[in-house]
């Protein structure tokens, strides 16, 4: 059965509680790390029990903690917690937050920012209490209830988070109209979800709770609009303007093949949409856009375009063919430097779409014989080389001295961490991918568009394997530059056993320690540079 308790405030005096209890007393075990508030157990103390116990030499003696159920809900804090306030319980709700779905993964903290308020109102929103964000009793009790909710929302509901939903629900083609996109869940975003979780196999409740929104931004997620298999004039319209972007090679036939889906994939990649290979509303509004980017391979890609260039060089001889790898090297670059001075093109080393059409192009000019081939500065030509992904040592650009030991990164390395540095400080905002404000993935996302990698965006999850870094699965092995992946999370490792990261849970982009928490959360890390 619940206990009843009465809350009292009582004066603090050497770390410890001017009250004495015993086991029995019903004081729970969390009392020791709140000094202003505790619970006692008022119907089961006497008069002589509430007096305050002494030792033989008049200290006031520490309070024993008794062990308490779920039930029973006894952690304690503040009267009220709210935005700017710090205390040692905001780790134990944010913690319970999180593992309720209400905020992002995160290392913990005792600041309570405005990520914190929003998770609090958005758990107020779903349990019928007042939505102000501030963590007052009744709200606590709630979350630390056993019985609390995990994050859904549904028909009726209006916030941020449904904007964010339905934005989601339109590129996936579940919502007609970008207009649609309003921060309210009526009946037009109710049907949108039922679609979605009838399509993806999901029980039909029109809601968004744990299920629907892990499959929103999964590889999985089926989306309701044209995609492979189809044939239709939009998808040949598509391919004309992917064609002429320099993203797709071949005939513009309007049958949605592999060749489509991968060069669809690259358009999303390069113009900051998400990377799913469907032709939805945003990607079909960002390929009619006259500001589109263009398609260019450069070093640092690894993919199955840079195989088909690789390929072309070599049957017109500027490459060896034990060099087709895959992967975008010095000696790729300077195959394709060579080929465009040949061909009278700008040397940029780069593959867009002018190099893209004279490769494809029937009166591209080979090798001449006897012709020197340009050298990639700071490595041989040999086979294997640089067009293999590096793996260590020295990267471009020369190294640097960071974190503890004197531990050395290549010059982009050093690059990265320069560029995360300039933001610490700056909010975070779930969804936001900078310049003012981030969430841990758009945070990283940002930054290494920054130093020249072409990454496209993706979420925390993604992160567990984009496939084309150097994978480092011993968290030991981290050093700065590493993206650094974690339950829930991702951050820019920075040296000497730290990172720099969006935080949810600290409300801004911070500079902090690689914890116990990282290490025990840990999945994963990226070497972006060798």
């Amino acid at each position: 059965m619940k206990k009843n308790f009465l809350r009292l405030f009582v004066p603090v005096f050497s770390g410890l509680l001017l009250c004495g209890c015993t086991a029995s007393d019903g004081v729970s075990s969390e009392a020791l790390s709140t000094p202003n508030e505790i619970y006692i157990n008022a119907e089961a103390q006497t008069e002589e029990e509430r007096i305050a116990r002494l030792d033989l030499g008049g200290s006031v003696l520490p309070v024993l903690p008794d062990v308490t159920t779920a039930e029973d809900n006894s952690v304690l804090a503040p009267s009220l917690l709210r935005k700017g306030d710090q205390n040692p319980v905001v780790m134990q709700l944010q913690e319970r937050l999180m593992s309720l779905g209400y905020m992002d993964n995160d290392e913990p903290t005792d600041f309570y920012g405005d990520a914190t308020s929003v998770a609090v109102m958005h758990f107020q929103r779903q349990n019928g209490l007042t939505q102000d964000g501030i963590c007052g009793t009744e709200t606590w009790d709630k979350i630390f209830s056993s019985s609390a909710p995990y994050y859904k929302v549904s028909k009726g509901d209006d916030g941020d988070d449904i904007a964010r939903i339905q934005q989601r629900l339109y590129e996936l083609g579940y919502l007609a109209e970008a207009s649609s996109v309003t921060g309210h869940f009526g009946d037009e975003t109710e049907q949108a979800v039922i679609k979605l979780q009838s399509v993806n196999g999901l029980s039909q409740d029109g809601a968004v709770g744990k299920e629907t929104v892990n499959l929103l931004y999964s590889d999985e997620v089926k989306a309701n609009f044209v995609s492979f298999g189809e044939e239709s004039p939009i998808v040949m319209k598509a391919q004309q303007r992917l064609k002429e972007l320099g993203y797709y090679t071949g005939e513009a036939d309007g049958k949605f093949g592999n060749d489509t889906m991968e060069a669809l994939r690259n358009f999303q990649s390069f113009n900051d949409q998400v990377v799913d290979g469907y032709l939805g509303p945003s990607t079909r509004q960002a390929l009619e856009s006259p500001d589109a980017v263009p398609f260019a391979l450069r070093v640092g890609d690894e993919n199955s375009a840079v195989t088909s260039i690789q390929q072309k060089l070599a049957s017109l001889g500027y490459l060896n063919s034990s060099n087709v790898t895959g992967y975008y090297g010095s000696i790729t670059e300077a195959a394709v430097k060579d080929f465009q001075r040949v061909n009278g093109l700008s040397q940029d080393g780069a593959v867009g779409a002018q190099t893209m059409a004279k490769l494809e192009s029937g009166d591209a000019k080979k090798k001449p014989a006897g012709s020197s081939s340009s050298r990639p500065s700071g490595g041989s030509s040999s086979s294997g080389g640089s067009s293999s992904r590096p793996s260590g040592g020295s990267g471009s650009g020369g190294s640097s001295s960071v974190g503890s030991g004197g531990a050395t990164v290549s010059g982009s390395a050093q690059a990265l961490v320069n560029e995360a540095a300039k933001h610490l400080g700056k909010p975070y905002v779930w969804g936001a991918k900078g310049p003012n404000s981030f969430d841990c993935s758009g945070f990283v996302y940002y930054c290494l568009r920054q130093v020249g990698v072409n990454q496209s965006y993706i979420t925390s999850s993604g992160w567990r394997n984009p496939g084309r870094y150097q994978r480092i699965s011993n968290f030991n092995d981290i050093q700065a530059g590493d993206i650094v992946v974690v339950s829930g999370h991702v951050g820019i490792a920075a040296g000497g056993g730290t990172v720099i990261d969006a935080s949810s849970s600290n409300g801004r982009v911070v500079h902090r320690s690689l914890s116990s928490w990282w290490r025990n959360n840990f999945i994963v890390a990226w070497r972006i540079f060798g």
